[in-house]
Order: C-alpha cells, then structure tokens, then sequence
C-alpha cells in the first residue's frame, strides 16, 4: 500500500470533519495525482510570490499549465468553480509571470486550469472536474 492510499484511508476513519486547510491539502493531492494519471508532470506545488500564490504548475509536452485547486464539501457558499474570483485571477496571472521569467521561459506557450474538487466531510473524493483554460 502506498503512503497516498494510506493518508486516504486514515482520513476515512477520522471521526471529525476536515479543517479547511486539510481539505485543501487533500484536494492538492488529488489534483496532482489526477493530473499525472493524464500524462502531465508536477514540476512545482504550492508556490508563493508577493503578488499571489500558484497552487500546481505542470507540463503537458511543451505546455506550461498553471492549476488552481478548489476544494469544496457543499454547494452552500457556491460551487468550486465560482470560487475563482476574477481578483485571485489576476493574482496566479502575475505569479505565473514571475514564475515564468524566473525559469527563463518568459516565451513559453502556457494555460491556466481549474481543477474542482467536491469532498465529503471526511475528505472523501465525490468528483472531480478538470476545466482547462479556465481564465
């Protein structure tokens, strides 16, 4: 068994719900793990820049793709995917430029992703949607 399944399974036996932060770890996870099932290689998680935050940045061939991670456990507050303000936007844009120039890739053909991720209360996957070229 895996450390993955291992983590999955020892979230499924907890009794209280996830915290916020472990939800969106968890959905991170998820993402990364569902994009490398397609044939994109994580090259960076977690980025952190003055002007925002990056949460997946992988390549699809010569494709640079920036990800956003929205995790959600219910609708109440919107769907994950009207979660991505048009502010935070601008924000992964501006890091991805850093991120970008930093690397020397400045010229690079490049995509913004949403991956969103609906979780049960215990951290549970109930789908995943993968929107490409989201913004």
């Amino acid at each position: 068994m895996d450390l993955l399944s291992l983590l999955k399974d020892w979230w499924a036996k907890r009794k209280r719900p996830l915290t916020t932060y472990e939800r969106g770890k968890l959905a991170e996870r998820e993402a990364a793990l569902y994009l490398r099932r397609r044939g994109y290689q994580i090259i960076a998680q977690n980025l952190r820049f003055k002007s925002g935050e990056i949460d997946l940045v992988a390549l699809k061939g010569d494709l640079v793709v920036f990800v956003e991670v929205k995790a959600r456990s219910s609708d109440e507050f919107g769907t994950p995917v009207e979660g991505l303000l048009p502010r935070q936007q601008q924000r992964i844009h501006k890091a991805a430029e850093i991120f970008l120039a930093k690397r020397g890739w400045s010229e690079r053909e490049r995509r913004f992703d949403l991956i969103a991720i609906d979780l049960d209360e215990r951290g549970k996957v109930k789908r995943i949607e993968h929107i490409p070229d989201a913004f």
